[in-house]
């Protein structure tokens, strides 16, 4: 006789991950919502994270070239920002447990869900705390002390929504920590390139976690979260492009202001900033700031944006 029980299923798909993501596919079903927890199934986020990583490292070979070293710099970097997102957003979901469950969007995310406790989360994060900290400490000093001091702005990040109507700044702040960290593990010191890097960065966030807050701000009303979103209404296309124009202005100064051999070098890397100015102007011409859809796809097209203005610092630092 045919035994006609069903196998049991897992935990239900979280309602803003991608469909057919290789964690809902693939990852052993105690696995699940702790990759969840961390967003292994978005991995947008973690490109987000690591892509200025990339340009600090490739800035600062500019003036003296690629080192051996820099491979374990990269490698290791998006080793870190895998497990740093992976943390952070374990934390973020920990303080915002009573609000996710009140947004459609992330009613269905492993804490507001009952898929792991908080106890079960905390731990979570810690662990990937520590392994981060272990790649950390193959730097030197400098990069290690701005790891450390990182952290501050990776824990008041998820309250900022509470207090400020500006919490894509504070975002900001944190995800492009890397660039000045990356930029420190290559010069062992930090220069003005590197701030002006890392302005571009935060304004960079601004624009495109801007357009990720429309997603909610509907929702966001209701609850009173705060976000750029609903600050700027409907004039949002207006800052959005003022943040496009901040962002490319700012990268532009971290090139021009970066001391290297020969006119080849910066002449490739303001291309790089061309290319990426090019491809957020491609957004902006796409985006429908009140179609979540819309919004959701021009967010994720930012990576591409990033990963061409990588590529070319790389390109430069060879010249």
């Amino acid at each position: 006789m045919t035994d006609q029980r069903e196998m049991p299923e897992g935990p239900a798909p979280v309602a803003d991950a991608p469909k057919g993501n290789w964690v809902d596919r693939f990852a052993p079903q105690p696995w699940v919502p702790y990759l969840r927890l961390s967003r292994a199934d978005r991995p947008i986020g973690t490109w987000l994270l690591y892509i200025p990583c990339l340009w600090g490292l490739a800035l600062a070979a500019m003036t003296d070239g690629f080192r051996l070293w820099d491979l374990w710099i990269a490698l290791s970097g998006g080793i870190g920002a895998l497990l740093m997102r992976g943390a952070g957003c374990t934390w973020n979901d920990i303080t915002d447990r009573d609000f996710d469950g009140q947004v459609t969007r992330t009613r269905s995310r492993p804490i507001p869900s009952g898929q792991v406790t908080v106890k079960q989360a905390l731990i979570w994060m810690v662990a990937q705390a520590l392994v981060a900290a272990l790649i950390l400490f193959s730097y030197n000093w400098l990069a290690i002390r701005l790891g450390i001091a990182s952290l501050a702005l990776v824990a008041i990040y998820p309250f900022a929504k509470r207090f400020t109507w500006w919490p894509q700044v504070f975002l900001g702040l944190a995800f492009n920590w890397g660039a000045v960290l990356a930029y420190a593990a290559h010069a062992g010191h930090v220069g003005l390139p590197a701030l002006f890097l890392y302005a571009a960065g935060i304004s960079w966030t601004l624009y495109y976690d801007t357009i990720y807050a429309h997603q909610d701000k509907e929702d966001d009303a209701l609850i009173g979260v705060k976000s750029t979103a609903r600050l700027f209404g409907a004039n949002s296309r207006q800052w959005l492009w003022g943040f496009v124009a901040l962002t490319l202005v700012l990268a532009s100064a971290a090139i021009v202001t970066t001391p290297a051999t020969g006119i080849w070098p910066p002449l490739v890397a303001l291309a790089g900033v061309w290319a990426f100015g090019w491809h957020m102007v491609w957004q902006m011409r796409r985006l429908d700031v009140d179609d979540p859809a819309s919004c959701l796809t021009m967010f994720r097209a930012n990576r591409d944006a990033g990963l061409a203005l990588a590529l070319f610092l790389a390109a430069a630092t060879f010249l």
